[in-house]
């Protein structure tokens, strides 16, 4: 799968919020690609938009490219198509996508047989299976059970379970550990990377906890209001990051403030999207700013052949800057 150029944007009565700028990448066959950045940066909007699951108000450009074939302008008929055997969803709360009246069996079958038309028996040995696949213990009684019969890591267990019945090629993740304790969390995770390898799937995970992301992703790309402000393996990102918004998120994980003794973060706010700021939007926070970062926009400068970083600090003329941030490698780690 592949974005290029994709912007997002919404009419309001305040005017247009430019959710998602011209964002540009690729998610490779069997990888997970995190999406990180605080609240309200464009992750979640950029997953929708994939889906075609936005307001009215929305208005998109750019291409998404699925098997090469540019699904941009599909009419909803056509999305359906593509929504389960292409595509699958996970999101936050796995209350907003079950139905808590309805058994999590039957909302499996029914999505298989919607989608590969066989028959109901097969659907149901499917359903179990799949069940099984996602760690769900005695499958077979658990089919006829509600949604309220299950713990919040069950029922994320069980809406994995219904994307992964129509075996699709990509999933989208929109922090689907968020409400989860450290340790379900750590098994989702697990769960997530095991599921992925058994069925060679494809994995955008959004996220704006980057302890989250060290334990699954294989690159990262970094979200500013609506940008993408670096992006690169993940060792590259945690161990080598050079975008100062970067710097940033990794001073606020803890582990850097065990580390170091100081408890970093990043001053200040995002700039409303109405009305995005001339060059780089993150300079009025930028400590490091240069004055062309008020003017003008930075393109991707090349750190190597996976990473890329949009500031001007890396432009030659820039004055030298030491890197703040600096991760020890851990055998655990990334």
């Amino acid at each position: 799968m592949k974005l290029e150029d994709w912007s997002v944007s919404f009419d309001t009565a305040e005017g247009t919020v430019e959710a998602v700028r011209q964002v540009s990448l690729e998610l490779f066959p069997g990888e997970v690609l995190a999406i990180v950045g605080e609240s309200g940066c464009g992750k979640s909007v950029l997953c929708q938009s994939i889906l075609k699951i936005l307001p009215r108000t929305a208005k998109t450009s750019g291409r998404v490219l699925a098997d090469s074939a540019d699904i941009s302008g599909y009419s909803e008929k056509e999305m359906k198509k593509l929504r389960g055997p292409f595509f699958a969803m996970l999101f936050q709360d796995p209350m907003t996508t079950l139905n808590p009246t309805i058994p999590i069996g039957k909302q499996i079958i029914e999505a298989i047989v919607k989608h590969h038309k066989v028959s109901q028996q097969e659907a149901k040995k499917r359903a179990v299976a799949t069940l099984d696949l996602v760690g769900i213990d005695d499958p077979a009684h658990r089919l006829a059970l509600q949604p309220h019969f299950f713990s919040g890591g069950m029922r994320q267990r069980c809406v994995l379970a219904i994307a992964m019945a129509l075996e699709p090629k990509v999933l989208l993740a929109d922090e689907p550990t968020t409400a989860l304790d450290v340790t379900v969390q750590a098994r989702t995770l697990d769960l997530l990377k095991e599921v992925k390898e058994k069925k060679g799937l494809s994995i955008i995970f959004i996220s704006h906890d980057l302890g989250v992301v060290a334990r699954i992703a294989d690159r990262v790309a970094v979200m500013y209001a609506g940008k993408i402000v670096e992006i690169g393996k993940a060792e590259e990102i945690f161990y080598d990051p050079r975008h100062p918004y970067t710097w940033g998120l990794l001073a606020s994980m803890p582990l850097v403030a065990i580390e170091t003794g100081v408890f970093g973060g990043i001053a200040g706010l995002p700039p409303t999207l109405l009305n995005p700021p001339p060059g780089d939007a993150f300079a009025y926070r930028n400590q490091y700013a240069l004055k062309i970062d008020y003017e003008e926009m930075p393109p991707m400068f090349k750190v190597s052949d996976t990473h890329y970083a949009a500031t001007w600090l890396l432009d030659p003329r820039a004055p030298q800057v030491e890197v703040p941030i600096k991760l020890k490698r851990r055998e655990s780690s990334v």
